[in-house]
């Protein structure tokens, strides 16, 4: 476990080249996620739900709001990815996204859109070949990635802020 309570599975890591044993376990992380986050927070009252999850950070509700608007994104550009010859993708800024009205509605909303949008996701990836995980898009930000580089952050990017929700409650002893 990581003391940085905005990086308790450590930074975003270094992306290295992914074998086939690799990319399942990646994927089985962004299966797994939609389960993972109702467990997370089942049984939490509203005032354990607007807790952040650091001094100054996110509440619950919000990680949970985020992780649907980052996911559906991620999504949209493996979809873009797969169809489309390297195509531009726009960045968006998460933080304002966290602090619009929508993030103030009940987990549940959200919890429903990773459901499905993990389903789907799941079955794009497990039906890639090589040639496939090897497609591009570009970054506005970042620069041209393969759909590898876009699973290896997304599952990351899973297990980062599911952690951000059971270390706090592993804290708080909820």
């Amino acid at each position: 476990m990581n003391s940085d309570l905005r990086y308790p599975v450590g930074p975003e890591p270094a992306f290295e080249p992914i074998t086939v044993a690799t990319r399942q376990r990646y994927i089985d992380v962004i299966a797994e996620l939609p389960t993972s986050v109702r467990a997370a927070v089942d049984g939490l009252s509203e005032s354990q739900l607007d807790t952040p999850y650091r001094p100054g950070g996110w509440t619950v509700r919000q990680v949970v709001h985020h992780l649907a608007d980052s996911h559906m994104h991620a999504y949209i550009r493996l979809k873009w990815a797969l169809a489309e010859d390297a195509p531009t993708i726009k960045p968006y800024d998460e933080r304002v996204w966290a602090e619009l009205p929508d993030s103030a509605m009940d987990v549940e909303v959200s919890l429903g859109i990773l459901d499905g949008v993990h389903a789907r996701w799941v079955t794009l990836y497990r039906s890639m070949d090589e040639r496939q995980f090897a497609r591009e898009f570009t970054h506005q930000e970042r620069g041209r990635l393969t759909l590898d580089y876009h699973l290896h952050i997304y599952a990351w990017h899973s297990r980062h802020h599911l952690a951000h929700v059971t270390d706090l409650r592993r804290r708080e002893g909820w």
